[in-house]
């Protein structure tokens, strides 16, 4: 199938959309607005359409003239708890909200792509289910979403989503078989010490002193305990103790991320923080509650799946709009929850251009490059028409 007019077609209104979608941003589990939008769209073009899964996820299933098989498209939908700073002339109407990661546009893209697929209903085969996800920044929107009911029924024959990536130069697409984003897990320590005057530290088991030398040992399991060729991070993101500068407390918290691919060093690297914990510790006299809490596995594109989807953009978009080669990240995805449902890969998509200052995503002042909008339709409508062929 040729989309190149019928998207051309839909260029005004992807923008239109996008804007809509990021003056109203909704932080996890309080899409309410934002699911509303997109359901009330989906019917208009004919789908058959399940609201408030998993609370406030959006399934739209179209269903081709002839049965075949199942393709999942996944986009999220959720906001950050930011204050934007863009200065658009279609900033956030929600005060302290933003969205700061490229989901107006990720919602945009799989909109498009249901209404050109809508048009072609009569020579699809098989079913697309679209999966507008909620709650993605905080990694719980995905089982949510697969623990109710409408998907426990949908067999995927696969699965399919994107994030827009201000790393990549406008229009450039990675694609790539085996780890793409890492599994995340969360940790949060209480040293339990004993409080006491500033001046009199003997009389004391100053738990400052004994975080302090934790956070140090933490970062040993990764630099001398773990295979330099098997990534891995440990971070400490959050201390807090204390109440003024004389007094010694009874506590303090600790509370950190650890990053993984290799299922093997994710196991060892929180054997190992409960043992150091327990040494340094019972060493200084101090006790310890430790919890920690194993979270969404990696992000593992399947290979057969994703050597495909190359041959089928580099046909459409051109050898050299398709990179194969980006480093995985270490930062985490809940995508990787539907992929223990059916075969999936998770792409990249470009959005760097002289236009488009390049901020991080997360920032105040990201925004994506609206012409990436159209690129990303074209790439789910391909798959989808090539898979459900």
């Amino acid at each position: 199938m040729d989309f190149r007019k019928e998207i051309s077609g839909l260029e005004k209104s992807l923008i239109q959309w996008r804007r809509e979608f990021h003056q109203i941003p909704e932080i996890a589990m309080e899409e309410e607005k934002t699911a509303s939008a997109i359901a009330e769209k989906l019917r208009g073009w004919g789908l058959t359409v399940h609201t408030g899964v998993g609370r406030t996820g959006v399934v739209g299933i179209l269903q081709g003239r002839q049965p075949g098989k199942t393709l999942g498209i996944r986009a999220d939908m959720d906001a950050l708890p930011v204050t934007e700073e863009t200065g658009l002339p279609f900033t956030s109407t929600h005060p302290g909200r933003m969205h700061a990661c490229g989901h107006d546009g990720h919602i945009t893209i799989a909109l498009g792509t249901a209404k050109l697929l809508s048009h072609f209903r009569d020579q699809l085969k098989g079913t697309a289910v679209f999966l507008f996800q909620p709650a993605e920044e905080t990694l719980n929107g995905a089982q949510a979403m697969l623990s109710s009911e409408i998907l426990k029924r949908v067999r995927l024959d696969a699965v399919v989503g994107l994030h827009i990536w201000p790393d990549l130069p406008l229009g450039k697409i990675a694609v790539r078989g085996g780890p793409v984003m890492a599994a995340v897990d969360r940790f949060s320590v209480k040293i339990l010490g004993k409080g006491g005057h500033g001046a009199i530290p003997q009389k004391s088991v100053d738990p400052i002193v004994i975080a302090s030398e934790v956070v140090l040992a933490l970062q040993r399991i990764v630099s001398r305990e773990i295979d330099p060729l098997k990534p891995a991070v440990l971070t400490v993101g959050r201390i807090q103790g204390g109440t003024t500068f004389n007094v010694i407390p009874d506590w303090v918290e600790l509370e950190g991320t650890v990053r993984t691919f290799d299922p093997d060093v994710r196991s060892l690297v929180a054997q190992r923080i409960e043992e150091m914990l327990k040494g340094i510790t019972s060493g200084s006299r101090a006790t310890y509650n430790l919890n920690y809490e194993f979270g969404i596995p990696a992000v593992q594109n399947d290979g057969k799946l994703a050597s495909w989807i190359q041959g089928v953009l580099r046909k459409s978009l051109g050898e050299d709009s398709v990179v194969v080669d980006l480093p995985p990240s270490m930062g985490g995805e809940d995508f990787a929850l539907f992929q223990g449902k059916a075969p999936g890969v998770y792409m990249f998509l470009g959005t760097n251009s002289e236009e488009n200052p390049l901020y991080p995503i997360h920032h105040a002042k990201y925004s994506i490059d609206e012409r990436v909008l159209p690129i990303g339709v074209k790439i789910f409508c391909e798959i989808a028409t090539e898979f459900l062929a």
